[in-house]
C-alpha cells in the first residue's frame, strides 16, 4: 500500500493550508476594535495575519489533525489528515457523520508513522455545509464520486478505505468502480440493499428525541435541533426510495466488482444492520473476510476501539 506521488500529495495539502488560512485571518477576527488600519495595505494588516496564521497553526500542530476545504464537483468539501506514514486510508462516515463524530478514535489513536488518515465530510455534513444536503435517488453514489475526486485532487494514486454504516456503502461503490486505486477495505455496519424491516427500524428512529442522550448529544452540538432532526428524516425517506424504487438494491451489482482485500466487520448485537447483511456481503465480495464482534453494536468502532483499531491495523500491514 505503498503511497504514489506522495511528495505531489503534501504539495497539494501545504496549498490548502495556505488557502485556509488566508481565509481564516480575517481583519474582523483579529483586529481589536481599538485598532484603527484602513485597509489591508496598512504593514500591521501583514503582521496581524501573521499572528493569526502562527496561533491557528500552534493549535493544529497541537492536536495533530489538520483542517481543510477543497473544491469537489461544485461543492466546497471539509476534510481532515493527520500522520506522516506511506500508507493513506481514507476514512468514510456513516449518516450524518462527519471527520470528528465518527472517527475520533482513529484520528488520534493510529500510528502516525506507518499511516497517513484522510477522513472527509460529505457534502450537507460536518463542515461541509454550505450547501445543505439533498437527496438524489442514487444519494450514496454521489458521495462515492465525491470522495475519489477528493482523491484525485490530492494525487493519491493508491488507498485503503474505512467505511462506516453509509459510509461501508460509499466505500464499496468506490472500490468497485476504481479498483485500481484501493488496495484494501474495510466496512463495518454496512448493506448492499434494504428490507422491510430495515425500513420499518429507520422509522423508528425518525424523531431524535427517541435516541439515547450519547447518541444524540454529538450531532447536536455538530448541528443544532433543527437542521439535525430535518436532515435525518429526509435520510429516512431517501432510504426508503431505494426500498420503493429500486427494489431495495443499494449496491448489489457493484459487489462482484471488487478485486481488493477485503475485512468485514460486524457487531453481533447491532439494532439496525441484521446479520443477513455482513452474511451476504461475504458471499458476494470475492475473497472477503468477516469477523463477528460478539458485544458489538452498530457504533463497535467507538465503543471498542482499541479492539477495532488494533484489528484492522493488523489487516492492512498484512501482504
Amino acid at each position: 500500500m505503498q503511497r504514489t506521488g506522495g511528495f505531489f500529495f503534501k504539495k497539494c495539502i501545504d496549498r490548502i493550508n495556505t488557502q485556509l488560512l488566508v481565509s481564516k485571518a480575517k481583519p474582523a477576527s483579529i483586529v481589536s476594535s481599538r485598532t484603527h488600519i484602513k485597509s489591508n495595505t496598512d504593514p500591521r494588516y501583514f503582521t496581524l495575519v501573521q499572528h493569526a496564521k502562527s496561533r491557528f497553526l500552534d493549535e493544529q500542530r497541537r492536536s495533530g489533525i489538520l483542517s481543510h476545504k477543497i473544491e469537489v464537483n461544485r461543492a466546497r468539501l471539509h476534510f481532515e489528515t493527520t500522520g506522516d506514514g506511506p500508507n493513506i486510508i481514507l476514512l468514510l462516515p456513516g449518516a450524518l457523520g462527519s471527520s470528528r463524530t465518527d472517527f475520533e478514535k482513529q484520528l488520534t489513536d493510529f500510528n502516525k508513522s506507518d499511516y497517513t488518515l484522510i477522513a472527509f465530510d460529505p457534502r450537507g455534513y460536518g463542515k461541509s455545509i454550505p450547501p445543505n444536503r439533498t437527496w438524489p435517488l442514487e444519494f450514496l453514489q454521489r458521495d462515492a464520486d465525491d470522495a475519489f475526486e477528493l482523491i484525485r485532487k490530492l494525487n493519491i494514486h493508491k488507498l485503503s478505505i474505512l467505511g462506516w454504516s453509509d459510509g461501508a456503502i460509499t466505500g464499496m461503490i468506490m472500490a468497485a468502480r476504481h479498483p485500481d486505486i484501493v488496495n484494501k477495505l474495510v466496512i463495518w455496519g454496512g448493506n448492499a440493499y434494504v428490507t422491510e424491516k430495515d425500513i420499518e427500524a429507520y422509522r423508528g428512529l425518525k424523531d431524535i428525541w427517541k435516541w439515547s442522550e450519547k447518541m444524540r448529544s454529538p450531532f447536536m452540538t455538530l448541528y443544532g435541533e433543527e437542521y439535525f432532526q430535518k436532515t435525518w428524516e429526509e435520510w429516512v425517506e431517501a432510504i426508503e426510495k431505494y426500498f420503493t424504487k429500486r427494489n431495495g438494491d443499494i449496491c448489489k451489482d457493484d459487489l462482484k466488482n471488487i478485486k481488493c482485500k477485503t475485512l468485514i466487520i460486524h457487531g453481533l448485537k447491532d439494532p439496525l444492520v441484521g446479520l443477513e447483511h455482513p452474511d451476504y456481503l461475504h458471499h458476494n465480495i470475492p475473497g472477503s473476510r468477516l469477523y463477528i464482534m460478539p458485544e458489538g453494536k452498530h457504533n463497535l468502532h467507538i465503543r471498542y476501539h482499541r479492539e477495532f483499531n488494533f484489528m484492522v491495523e493488523h489487516f492492512l500491514k498484512e501482504t
